[in-house]
């Protein structure tokens, strides 16, 4: 449990040089932070602060935040002033070893939201490519909110999370409809979208439209634990909730948009989860782990439960220069994407003839494939892959022939199943390799 002494300030007004004004300590008092729609809410009988977008903040202002366990045995106590001396260090290495990146260079409102989406679960070098392609496809609110949803996760295709893109345009149609097609510039406002929660609002309020809203992200709790070497799981809410409060408190007004961007750079680049460069951190002179020379021991966090596997048998049926797919229910895994046949369990040669045979399908040849698998958030598919050719394109129930042209323009095929199209045997679109 948190005992937290914190300071508040009085009739705090916003300015960039931050003032300070009289300040009261609430000693001994048991807070549980809870930041939702921007209102934090002290443990009961101590007084509720509501805090405008515009002045998140300031009206949270701690001076030391002191953590106990639940027996009462203090863990460490955190001067919030000494993480304020890290601020300047902090922003200077940001400005000299910042990435230059496309959302960084242009961070308009919506380059900064389609950057969050496909950054959640995904590294930066992989969403390259795919920012500047949909940014080409897609330039604004407007095109994003009337485009066909095949083109859209088509563009989508092999980042994964596709929910996330059917959000972005769920959102973006609420945008042209009640705000003119301008991204709220409002932290509240922002929330009310689908698909942004409190860390993609934090971002983009504070990148786009510089109000200060902390941010709070893998990188950031790593970071933040590390610095205090706290025993603390950071895995547990009550927990997230107390580190995005201290980030509240040092967050620089006239800086936000880029703390929140140094903080989650120095985590991603320096900070890393198993192999930290401490010796490039900037910061390292405030960092309790470095200076007990035990880092990789942070962050403590109860680790996930299991994924549950499942064996699945992935067919590669050709035919006349074709590929044989269906698409996948609108609901669930995967939904509306196209997929490869695929059967559950990993099926023997005789049970897939006999599948092919119900399902008009005569194959001329029948190769085993390599095994693959793919990791999704609470399952990861174990697959054993077979390359058939048949003679004729009989087109079962459900699916379609698609040849290599198609598959590139028109049907979104997910990872899961796009590693098997490694193995096609053709040199070109439509075209067989010499021999196959």
């Amino acid at each position: 449990m948190y005992d937290i002494f914190m300071i508040f300030s009085r009739n705090m007004k916003r300015s960039l040089k931050c003032r300070k004004k009289s300040l009261r300590v609430l000693n001994n008092l048991e807070m549980n932070v809870i930041m939702k729609n921007s209102i934090i809410r002290p443990a009961k009988g101590a007084p509720t602060l509501v805090c405008d977008n515009r002045n998140y903040a300031a009206k949270f202002l701690s001076r030391g935040v002191h953590m106990k366990q639940s027996n009462g045995s203090s863990l460490r106590s955190v001067p919030i002033e000494d993480l304020r001396m890290l601020l300047k260090p902090l922003l200077s290495w940001y400005d000299q070893y910042g990435r230059i990146l496309p959302w960084r260079s242009q961070p308009e409102p919506y380059r900064v939201w389609v950057s969050e989406m496909m950054l959640q679960q995904t590294q930066v070098k992989t969403v390259l490519p795919y920012f500047e392609r949909f940014m080409a496809a897609l330039p604004d609110i407007e095109t994003l909110a009337s485009a066909d949803e095949a083109d859209l996760l088509k563009l989508w295709e092999g980042l994964g999370y596709y929910t996330r893109a059917r959000n972005l345009q769920k959102a973006a149609r609420i945008v042209v409809a009640r705000h003119n097609g301008i991204l709220p510039d409002s932290y509240e406002q922002l929330l009310e979208l689908p698909g942004i929660g409190e860390y993609s609002a934090g971002a983009i309020a504070s990148i786009a439209y510089n109000i200060p809203v902390p941010v709070v992200d893998g990188n950031v709790l790593r970071l933040l634990a590390r610095l205090l070497a706290s025993p603390e799981d950071i895995a547990q809410t009550r927990v997230r909730k107390a580190f995005r409060a201290i980030m509240a408190a040092i967050l620089p007004y006239d800086r936000p948009g880029d703390f929140n961007q140094a903080v989650m750079e120095l985590g991603a680049t320096v900070c890393m989860p198993n192999m930290p460069r401490c010796a490039d951190c900037p910061i390292k002179m405030g960092c309790a782990a470095n200076q007990q020379g035990c880092v990789q021991q942070f962050p403590v966090k109860t680790p996930k439960a299991p994924r549950r596997i499942e064996h699945r048998t992935v067919l590669l049926i050709l035919a006349e220069g074709k590929v044989l797919l269906r698409q996948r229910p609108k609901q669930g895994l995967l939904a509306g994407l196209w997929e490869l046949p695929n059967l559950e369990g990993w099926l023997n040669e005789d049970i897939i003839a006999s599948t092919l045979e119900q399902w008009g399908l005569r194959p001329s040849t029948l190769e085993r494939l390599p095994d693959e698998r793919h990791i999704f958030t609470h399952i990861e598919w174990q697959m054993r892959g077979y390359l058939m050719q048949c003679m004729t394109g009989q087109q079962p129930e459900g699916y379609i022939w698609a040849d290599m042209q198609e598959i590139e323009l028109r049907y979104a095929v997910p990872g899961a199943f796009k590693i098997y199209m490694k193995h096609l045997p053709f040199e070109s679109p439509g075209q067989h390799k010499p021999g196959c």
